[in-house]
């Protein structure tokens, strides 16, 4: 008697990916390409598109001049991830990237309600293998902004990546960037 192979998890490539929108597969849905798998993202809220433009602001004021920030617009992280982060800040020149998106980011930030535990494990170890060396979780259910950084390889996190150190800053503290340590940025200004 023959055993049958287990069943096998497809996962997505990035070009697979873009002919299923092309086809409208999508249409009237956020999704993301995250470590092949695609995952439909939930609406967002006043509160979290609050932040998503204060951290924006900030970001942008602190990087004047040496970076640019965009908001849910797509990283190509690899052949199996496309996310599209709430703020990132791109080193050069928007311009810079016009015809293919940015590879990495200097600092990473998502606003975090219902997708809380998703930022904190799936996406911080994607971003960590992707060595992101700066990446934030605005934390709108406690108030408070999760910060990660010195990506490194941990066998424990679930793409075999995590953050060395994190720490937990309040509406009453002032963060500063790695890539910006002269900014000082209000944790209460990032919150709505």
């Amino acid at each position: 008697m023959r055993l049958l192979d287990p069943p096998q998890v497809h996962q997505w490539t990035r070009d697979e990916y873009y002919k299923m929108a092309e086809a409208g597969l999508f249409v009237g849905k956020h999704v993301e390409l995250i470590e092949g798998r695609i995952i439909e993202m939930s609406p967002m809220g006043s509160p979290h598109r609050t932040s998503v433009v204060l951290a924006g602001d900030a970001l942008r004021h602190a990087f004047s001049g040496h970076a640019f920030v965009q908001t849910q617009s797509p990283l190509d992280l690899g052949e199996i991830s496309e996310p599209e982060p709430d703020v990132a800040v791109v080193a050069g020149e928007v311009r810079d990237y016009s015809q293919a998106h940015p590879q990495t980011a200097l600092l990473i930030v998502e606003v975090s309600e219902s997708s809380l535990d998703y930022d904190r494990t799936e996406k911080a170890s994607m971003y960590a293998k992707a060595g992101i060396p700066d990446y934030w979780v605005l934390n709108l259910i406690d108030r408070c902004l999760e910060v990660r950084r010195d990506p490194v390889p941990d066998p424990t996190q679930l793409h075999g990546f995590g953050y060395k150190s994190s720490e937990i800053l309040y509406a009453g503290d002032v963060v500063s960037p790695l890539a910006a340590p002269q900014a000082a940025i209000a944790v209460a200004d990032l919150l709505p």
